[in-house]
């Protein structure tokens, strides 16, 4: 390994102010939202594909490991710390074209350094009539890195991976592929038919070390004739299987085409306020006693959830009778709200609140956020909840990693059945209260057929030991949740090796392509490898 070396030749291919070896800067890359102990040797920030295949070709000369990030925005997974030692980390956001753009077959084509701000602007200067599907994490975040971890949002294209079709990567000894029908270079079907001729090599490069995605064409919801929001909630932690039961068939028939989207109390107050340190005595975890009055105050429940209902305002109306049906008596409330209750709400609200010091104005600039991720509408304001634990404030430009916040996802999916919902809420409920951290934790109803769990390890990476503590939770809500068989549907970098594991004949399929595809092991080793 000779990196300075491969630093000249990187240099001039790159130019010296995208090849970076600042100490500072490396060792601010270097930091996550949890402990990390991999060192990163240089930060490339390559222009283009071409450029790309150069710098792969030097690393592969020098045995440099290179480990691509797209805005590296992975937060509460790694964040853009590299998966082994001494990596040259190539970050992506430079690479923010544009490439192709159809408003009457509802598609475009990206680069990784396109964030959901950027593409949500365009569609906006075009004055699209088509959306985007969007996370919550950050209006800076990477779509296609979103879409490479196989990540969900809000709308009926929720299931990113599942609306994407060609793409363009760079393989690990340099030469650029197109999957699907982009092989032929003249075929008009490429970005709308994602099967293409041959072997389907899509999934290859999703959580994998086998190439760099350079382009991706992403399908476009065109917007509704009318859209509605519904919200609700129910009062007791009990009643969650029969809530899961209760909308299943209605996600199941397509009365309900979008996630659907359930976060209990804790996450609830996370998103409003940071930890209540003088209600609760500076105790951890929240005293029951102490959340129990915010949700009496607040006037939100156990489980509280929000879902969308789009198409003609005659099938809004037939699903908002048909979800009324299926929720009545299981539910303590459920809301209908479009632009117009919307705008009646925010008239209302100060008023409202002066006559009966109700929280409706804080409630709402909740609700706002959440209402337009499921139009589509980008939005950075769930980073606030990253510093739950912090005693500072909020910053004006929050980096969770910058401020030592400390968070760690945990993400099981498991079959749509309530039962399955009530027991991973009792494994999480334990082991995180067991370890001293609040049992934060969403439900999305993400298909037809399967429910997702976003679980959080939330505290401050600034109190000696919670590191550490907190990567115990983890470990043993990991070994809990898989001995009961759920399965998280990505990892973090601290759990990439222990957790990748299965059947052997699986594993040594991956070892063969690995081998095969980058014999020097050289792009991103030890990401979603079986040991």
């Amino acid at each position: 390994m000779d990196i300075e070396q491969a630093v000249h030749f990187w240099r001039d291919i790159l130019t010296p102010e995208n090849v970076i070896t600042q100490q500072s800067i490396l060792e601010e890359k270097a930091t996550a939202t949890y402990l990390t102990d991999k060192k990163i040797s240089t930060v490339l920030r390559p222009r283009n594909a071409q450029e790309i295949q150069k710098c792969l070709q030097i690393a592969n000369k020098y045995k440099i490991p290179i480990y691509p990030v797209s805005t590296g925005k992975n937060w509460g997974y790694g964040s853009k710390v590299p998966t082994e030692n001494n990596c040259a980390l190539m970050e992506l956001t430079k690479m923010s074209k544009i490439i192709d753009f159809n408003e009457e077959l509802g598609y475009v084509t990206i680069e990784p350094g396109v964030t959901q701000k950027q593409l949500y602007e365009f569609l906006q200067e075009k004055k699209s009539n088509l959306w985007l599907d969007c996370n919550a994490s950050s209006v800076e975040s990477s779509l296609i890195g979103n879409t490479m971890e196989r990540g969900f949002g809000h709308t009926p294209y929720g299931d990113h991976f599942a609306h994407v079709c060609g793409l363009e990567a760079v393989l690990p000894t340099g030469e650029i592929i197109h999957t699907g029908f982009g092989k032929f270079g003249n075929a008009t079907a490429a970005p709308v038919y994602r099967w293409g001729l041959g072997p389907y090599l899509d999934g290859l490069f999703t959580q994998s070390n086998l190439g760099i995605v350079t382009q991706m064409t992403f399908w476009l919801m065109p917007a509704p004739e009318h859209f509605e929001a519904f919200f609700f909630s129910v009062q007791r932690d009990d009643q969650l299987a029969d809530l899961i039961d209760a909308l299943r068939p209605l996600r199941l028939d397509g009365t309900i085409k979008s996630a659907v989207h359930i976060g209990n109390s804790y996450k609830v107050l996370c998103a409003l306020r940071q930890y209540p340190w003088e209600e609760s005595k500076g105790v951890t975890p929240l005293p029951d006693e102490v959340l129990n009055q915010f949700a009496k105050d607040w006037d939100f429940g156990a489980w509280n959830g929000s879902g969308g209902i789009y198409g003609t305002k005659k099938q809004v109306a037939e699903a908002k009778r048909l979800i009324n049906n299926a929720l009545k008596g299981k539910v303590r409330r459920i809301q209908f709200l479009d632009d117009r209750t919307i705008k009646l709400a925010d008239g209302i609200a100060k008023p409202f609140q002066k006559i009966t010091g109700s929280h409706l104005p804080e409630l709402l600039d909740l609700m706002h956020p959440v209402y337009g991720l499921m139009k589509g509408v980008p939005t950075s304001t769930q980073l606030a909840s990253t510093y739950w634990r912090k005693k500072t404030p909020i910053p004006q430009n929050p980096d969770p990693d910058r401020d030592g916040c400390g968070l760690i996802w945990c993400a099981p999916v498991a079959p749509l059945l309530g039962s399955h919902g009530a027991k991973i809420n009792q494994i999480v409920r334990e082991t995180l209260l067991k370890f001293g951290f609040e049992p934060q934790q969403s439900i999305t109803l993400l298909t037809e057929r399967v429910l997702d769990c976003v679980i959080t390890i939330g505290y401050d990476r600034d109190i000696q030991g919670e590191d550490q503590r907190a990567l115990e939770c983890y470990e043993e809500l990991m070994d809990k949740l898989t001995t009961n068989g759920y399965y998280p549907y990505r990892l973090g970098i601290h759990s990439m090796k222990t957790m990748n594991k299965g059947e052997d004949s699986y594993n040594q399929l991956l070892k063969q392509l690995k081998s095969t595809l980058d014999p020097n092991n050289i792009l991103s080793p030890g990401r979603y490898s079986p040991e």
